[in-house]
C-alpha cells in the first residue's frame, strides 16, 4: 500500500492540531461567551489550559499517591489473615485500581506535555486560524449543535455530559456540517481526541453519539 502524499499528510496533521488547538481553547470560554472573537488570545487561553490540566493532574497524582499507601496498608493487614479470606480479593481488587488510576494520571500528564508542542505550532498562521474558525462556528451555531446531538441523545441530555465531551461533540459537528468533514474522519478524531482529553466511557459515548448523529442524517437524506 502506497503511503500518503507528504502534502495531503501535512494538510490532515495541520486540521487536527487546528482542532486539537480549537478544543482546548474552548474549554477556557465560559458556554454563554458573548465577546467577539477578534479579542481573543489563543496563547494566553492555551496556557490557562495548560495551568488547568496541570494542576488536574496533580490533584491526580496525589490521589494516587494517597490510593496506594491505603492498598499498602490493607496488604500488611492481610498478612496477619487467612490467605484464603475474602481480604485477599478485596487487597487484590484496590490494588488493580490504584494501578489503573495512576496508569490515567501518567497518560494525562504526558497529554499536557504535548501542549508545548501545541503552543509553539499555534504560531502557524494556518493551524491558529483553523483552530480560531472552529471555534469561531461552535460559539455562533451552539444552539442549532446542541440540538442535533439531544435529538439523538439516548435517555441524556448533552448538558449533563461533562464539558470535555461537549466540546468534542460540538466540534464534530462543525466538522461534519460547516466544513463538509467526510463523517469516517470526523468520527475517528473526535475519538482520539476523547481518547486523550476524556476517559473510556467519554469515548465509547462519543463514538455512539456521532455515528447515531450520521445514522439520522443519512435517513433525512434519503
Amino acid at each position: 500500500m502506497s503511503s500518503s502524499p507528504p502534502v495531503l499528510v501535512s494538510i490532515m496533521q495541520s486540521r487536527s492540531l487546528a482542532r486539537e488547538l480549537a478544543l482546548l481553547v474552548l474549554g477556557q470560554i465560559p458556554e454563554r461567551e458573548s465577546s467577539r472573537l477578534k479579542t481573543i488570545s489563543l496563547e494566553s487561553l492555551l496556557q490557562k489550559a495548560f495551568d488547568t490540566l496541570s494542576q488536574h493532574w496533580r490533584e491526580g497524582l496525589d490521589t494516587c499517591a494517597v490510593e496506594l499507601e491505603n492498598a499498602q496498608q490493607h496488604l500488611l493487614d492481610s498478612e496477619f489473615q487467612d490467605r484464603d479470606s475474602s481480604s485477599t480479593s478485596q487487597v487484590r481488587e484496590h490494588l488493580q485500581a490504584c494501578l489503573i488510576g495512576a496508569e490515567q494520571v501518567i497518560n494525562g500528564v504526558s497529554t499536557s506535555l504535548e501542549i508545548s508542542r501545541l503552543l509553539a505550532l499555534g504560531n502557524q498562521e494556518q493551524i491558529r486560524l483553523g483552530a480560531l474558525e472552529r471555534v469561531r462556528l461552535v460559539i455562533e451555531q451552539r444552539n442549532s449543535i446542541d440540538a442535533s446531538i439531544d435529538a439523538v441523545m439516548e435517555g441524556w441530555r448533552l448538558s449533563r455530559l461533562p464539558r470535555i465531551d461537549r466540546d468534542i461533540l460540538r466540534l464534530a459537528v462543525v466538522d461534519l456540517t460547516a466544513l463538509q468533514t467526510p463523517f469516517a474522519v470526523a468520527c475517528n478524531e473526535a475519538v482520539e481526541l476523547a481518547h486523550r482529553y476524556s476517559d473510556d466511557q467519554g469515548r465509547r459515548m462519543i463514538n455512539g453519539v456521532l455515528r447515531r448523529l450520521h445514522d439520522a442524517s443519512t435517513m433525512t437524506l434519503a
